[in-house]
């Protein structure tokens, strides 16, 4: 009896470099008064160039804090998830901060038993998720957020997946041939995100980035709502430079919690590729 392949990975370098991020904090931690970047190298054994990227990445996201010339410390955001005051904290302050830093109301989803759910997003007024019209579990298909969730599967799972979730057109952008999906998904540069130009709903575009921090795939996204693929690929750019900041989160956090309750008057909570 042939063996089922394989759950496919994201094919890209964020896990990796999340991996040695952790391993540079773990040291970091131990040190509670600070440890010289030296005393880092040592101890985790990471060439320098890994290092360097690693310490880069912990201190943008506030997980590390120079406290003295190639001196580190735990910094506020490490110290907010090790309180463990509020489930997820750390991740919704690092979505909050990629919100503005992108212009976009983003998105952390995954692929849990056989379903796309919106785990967490942060908006705003002038960053507004996008109107879930159609529920989003029936819109792997036409979503940036299914597509980088479906990229992850293996076939047979992604032909489970659409036997049971119909592939409906929602515009005439809609992709609807199984064949067309799967050549968009298997075809697509691995160093870039999967993109949506109002697939899922006229007037919206997406983004998003497969990402994995244990054995459901994962991603995170973001939604404009505006046309604009000039300000669609700005805005990709930064969301696949910054995504090992949520990998971080999810990783340091350690909790997933539901969305927030949607205000009144923003209607919300779904994610359109």
């Amino acid at each position: 009896m042939a063996k089922r392949p394989k759950r496919l990975q994201p094919v890209n370098t964020q896990l990796g470099a999340a991996q040695r991020a952790l391993r540079v904090l773990e040291v970091v931690h131990r040190h509670t008064s600070g440890v010289s970047r030296t005393q880092i190298a040592r101890e985790t054994g990471l060439p320098q160039l890994h290092l360097a990227h690693a310490i880069e990445h912990l201190v943008r996201t506030q997980l590390a804090t120079p406290v003295a010339p190639g001196v580190y410390a735990a910094g506020s955001s490490f110290k907010l998830a090790e309180s463990g005051r509020t489930a997820g904290a750390l991740l919704r302050e690092t979505l909050a901060i990629l919100r503005d830093e992108v212009g976009a109301a983003v998105y952390v989803a995954s692929y849990t038993d056989g379903e796309v759910s919106i785990t967490q997003y942060a908006d705003s007024p002038t960053a507004p998720a996008v109107h879930e019209w159609v529920d989003f579990r029936e819109a792997a298909h036409a979503s940036a957020v299914g597509k980088a969730l479906l990229v992850q599967l293996d076939p047979a799972e992604r032909r489970d997946h659409l036997g049971r979730h119909r592939m409906e057109a929602f515009t005439p952008h809609t992709i609807t041939s199984q064949e067309e999906l799967f050549a968009e998904l298997d075809s697509r540069d691995p160093r870039e995100p999967l993109v949506d130009l109002q697939e899922y709903a006229l007037g919206t575009v997406c983004a998003a980035v497969p990402i994995r921090t244990g054995s459901d795939p994962e991603c995170v996204a973001l939604s404009l709502p505006t046309p604009d693929p000039l300000k669609l690929a700005q805005a990709a750019r930064v969301l696949r430079n910054e995504a090992i900041a949520v990998l971080l989160a999810l990783l340091v956090g350690g909790s997933n919690p539901p969305p927030p309750p949607i205000a009144t008057g923003i209607p919300c909570v779904v994610i359109p590729r």
